[in-house]
C-alpha cells in the first residue's frame, strides 16, 4: 500500500518528499524536475511504540512504515500525453491514495507554471486531467457492456447504470469519490475500474511560515472548494519542515516549533494522515528482544494479522493472546496485566483492534 504525492510543478512536492523520507529527491525550481517517481519508506510516528520501548526496554525497536511516492508534476494536457502525462497518470494509478499538494503561499522567487497563485485553479487543473482519464476508462468499459446488456443480461444492465452515473458526474467535473453509491455497488462495479478520482485523497496546503499554525485565505478557499468531497485538508509549511529536518536534537526541534506556534512537525501529522488514508492500522508485539509495530489493513482478522509476521503463523494459527494497549498502559507490565485477568484469548474470528499487543500461538 502506498500514497502518491501529486501536484503541479513547483508546489513543493519534492521538498516535502525529502522531509518525509530523508531521501534527497532532486528539488529544483523548474517543471519536470521529478520525472521518475521517487519512492520512500517512511517510519510512522507512534507514541505507543515509544511507551512500550520505555516499559519493556528491548534490544531493538521497529516502527510501522508507510510507502510514499513522489510523482512528477502534472500539467494541462496530461490526459492526452502532454508533458510526459501518460507516465504520470500511470504512476498515480499504481498508488492507493493521493496526497495532493496545493501551493497556498506567495513568493515571487518561485515560479508558478500559470504565473499566479490560485490553489483552486491548480486543483481543478489536476482534477480535470484525472477526470478525463477516468472518462476514457469508463467509456471503454461501457462500449464492452452495451451488447451484453441489450441481450438482457441483468448484471451487465446493472453495471451499465452505474457507469452512466459515473459519466454524468465526470461531465459535471465531479470526482468519482464524491458520488454516493450503495456500498455493494461500489465494491462490485466501481472499485474494479481503478478510477483515479475514486482514490482517497488528502489535500496538503503548502503555506508560508507565518501561516503554518492557523492557515490563510488560500486555505479557507480550498476548504470551501472540497466541502462535497469525502476528504480532509492538512496545512503544512514545507519550507519550515525542511528547516526542522536539519536540526540535530529533539530540544532544538521543540523550541523551533514552539516559536512558530506548533506542537509537532507537520510532516508527522502528514505521515499519520497518509497511514489513515490507506485504511491501515497498527498492532504490536512486545518482548525482551524486540518491540515492533506491525501494519495491517483495518478490519484484518487475527490469522491475517499473524500472517504479516510469517505465512506459517497464519496457516497454523491456533489462538491470539491479546492485551489492549490501554490496559498495558494503565497497569504498567505484562505480569500485572495477567494478574488483573486482562489478557484475552481470541480465535480465528477476532478482528484485530488498533493498538492491540498480541502473542500468537500456532502449529505447523
Amino acid at each position: 500500500m502506498k500514497a502518491g504525492i501529486v501536484g503541479l510543478p513547483n508546489v513543493g512536492k519534492s521538498t516535502l518528499f525529502n522531509c518525509l523520507s530523508n531521501a534527497k529527491a532532486q528539488s529544483a525550481n523548474f517543471p519536470f524536475c521529478t520525472i521518475e517517481p521517487n519512492i520512500g519508506v517512511v517510519n510512522v510516528p507512534d507514541e505507543r511504540l515509544d511507551f512500550l520501548n520505555k516499559l519493556v526496554n528491548p534490544e531493538k525497536v521497529i516502527p510501522a512504515t508507510v510507502e510514499i511516492v513522489d510523482i512528477a508534476g502534472l500539467v494541462k494536457g496530461a490526459s492526452k500525453g502532454e508533458g510526459l502525462g501518460n507516465q504520470f497518470l500511470s504512476n498515480i494509478r499504481e498508488t492507493d491514495a493521493i496526497l495532493h499538494v496545493l501551493r497556498c503561499f506567495d513568493d515571487d522567487n518561485i515560479v508558478h507554471v500559470d504565473s499566479t497563485v490560485d490553489p483552486i485553479r491548480d486543483k481543478e487543473t489536476i482534477d480535470m486531467e484525472l477526470q478525463l482519464k477516468d472518462m476514457e476508462t469508463v467509456e471503454k468499459r461501457k462500449e464492452k457492456l452495451i451488447r451484453t446488456a441489450k441481450a438482457g443480461n441483468k448484471e451487465a444492465q446493472k453495471e451499465l447504470e452505474i457507469l452512466k452515473k459515473i459519466i454524468s458526474s465526470l461531465e459535471r467535473a465531479e470526482n468519482v469519490r464524491s458520488i454516493d453509491f450503495i456500498e455493494d455497488d461500489r465494491t462490485t462495479y466501481v472499485k474494479s475500474l481503478q478510477l483515479l478520482t475514486d482514490k482517497p485523497v488528502l489535500y496538503v496546503c503548502n503555506v508560508s511560515e507565518n501561516s503554518a499554525a492557523k492557515g490563510n485565505a488560500y486555505v479557507e478557499k480550498v476548504k470551501t472548494a472540497i466541502a462535497k468531497e469525502k476528504c480532509e485538508v492538512l496545512v503544512l509549511a514545507v519550507s519550515i519542515e525542511a528547516d526542522i529536518n536539519e536540526l540535530e536534537s529533539y530540544e532544538e526541534r521543540h523550541l523551533f516549533l514552539e516559536d512558530i506556534g506548533l506542537t509537532e512537525p507537520g510532516s508527522t501529522k502528514l505521515i499519520r494522515s497518509a497511514y489513515n488514508l490507506l485504511s491501515l492500522q497498527t498492532y504490536f508485539t512486545a518482548g525482551e528482544k524486540e518491540v515492533r509495530a506491525w501494519t495491517i489493513p483495518i478490519g484484518a482478522s487475527a490469522p491475517q494479522a499473524a500472517g504479516v509476521i510469517h505465512s506459517d503463523f497464519e496457516k497454523g494459527f491456533i489462538r491470539a493472546e491479546v492485551i489492549a494497549y490501554t490496559d498495558y498502559q494503565a497497569l504498567g507490565s505484562e505480569q500485572k496485566v495477567k494478574e488483573a485477568g486482562k489478557i484475552r484469548v481470541e480465535g480465528k474470528g477476532y478482528t484485530v483492534q488498533d493498538g492491540d499487543i498480541i502473542h500468537f500461538r500456532f502449529n505447523v
